[in-house]
């Protein structure tokens, strides 16, 4: 089964400095953090705050690729946790027919922003995110996820990184 998800926000990993994008269950307190490259967080960022552009970035051209062949981004979807490593499809329908696309999760969600789509968890990789250390020490990825589940608005900013 699959849980619908929002972006809570985005913010950068205190220990590391990588870029994390908060996704939350739009039912439940649930939250999942997924660690992104810089410039996929940087493409979230600018649709999460309505920011333009003076030419389409990537995410944009894909979105007005999609359009031109006639399709619909349905939804998307992260699948699979394996090897500490995240996988989505996008849920595509052109003609009447349904295309599935391998994507990165931080990809995925940046073109379901531009398409207005919803974002899907697998439960089974809530269930398996939640007992998998993102870290060696298994102590600090608990407080981590602790202090992530307690985070208010304020703390999230205005999505800045």
């Amino acid at each position: 089964m699959d849980i619908e998800m929002k972006i809570r926000g985005l913010m950068v990993d205190p220990s590391t400095n990588a870029p994390i994008v908060i996704l939350k269950d739009v039912a439940s307190d649930t939250v999942l953090p997924i660690w992104v490259g810089l410039y996929e967080a940087n493409a979230i960022a600018l649709e999460v705050e309505k920011s333009s552009t003076p030419r389409p970035m990537t995410h944009d051209l894909l979105k007005n690729l999609i359009h031109g062949l006639n399709a619909e981004v349905q939804r998307v979807v992260v699948t699979e946790l394996r090897d500490d490593t995240f996988y989505a499809v996008i849920w595509m329908e052109q003609n009447g027919e349904a295309v599935t696309l391998d994507a990165r999760p931080s990809d995925a969600i940046a073109l379901a922003l531009r398409t207005d789509c919803p974002i899907y968890v697998s439960e089974d990789v809530l269930k398996i995110a939640k007992v998998i250390p993102n870290t060696a020490d298994s102590a600090s990825s608990e407080e981590l996820r602790r202090w992530l589940e307690n985070l208010n608005d304020e703390d999230m900013g205005r999505y800045k990184m």
